[in-house]
């Protein structure tokens, strides 16, 4: 049976967890995490990235009708699951790099736009060895009443520890 942890995580606390800092840290904070008893498989965490006018990236994508591009939500959907693994799977190791290895499967159903409240959803599907994590991504635009799934993917990162980078 998966418990489920409902600690809020802060902007502070996600900077101490990813490496990414503005503009490119997607994650504004993180309200639920469930995790299974015994496996990494079936772990699952919901953040959300509150979008504004004042994104940098609306500058050019498009001026006269800004939308989020479809790269950024697919790399907010990876930072979310990289703080599960970091956090609730590995216990926080500071010793590992994780990287985007490869996109399968991406899908943009509704276009994020500034206002827009995204909740970004990641579950992991398989590991193989302890090195390599494959999980399902789906980003949702919520507004007042409705929710529309804006993106879905399956990605695969890679961990590498920091020492072997050199």
């Amino acid at each position: 049976m998966p418990k489920k942890i409902y600690e809020n995580l802060t902007a502070e606390e996600i900077r101490d967890i990813l490496p990414h800092r503005y503009p490119f840290l997607l994650v504004d904070r993180v309200v639920e995490v469930t995790r299974p008893e015994q496996a990494a498989v079936g772990a699952k965490i919901v953040g959300y990235k509150a979008v504004t006018q004042n994104e940098p990236f609306f500058q050019g994508h498009f001026p006269g009708h800004p939308v989020m591009p479809g790269v950024l939500i697919l790399e907010a959907l990876a930072q979310v699951t990289a703080l599960l693994v970091f956090r609730y799977i590995l216990g926080g190791k500071k010793d590992y790099d994780v990287y985007l290895a490869s996109i399968d499967n991406a899908k943009f159903r509704h276009p994020v736009v500034p206002g827009d409240l995204l909740r970004l959803e990641g579950e992991i599907v398989k590991v193989r060895a302890p090195k390599f994590w494959m999980v399902k991504g789906q980003a949702f635009v919520e507004n007042k009443k409705e929710s529309f799934l804006s993106c879905e993917a399956q990605m695969c990162s890679v961990m590498v520890k920091k020492e072997e980078q050199k």
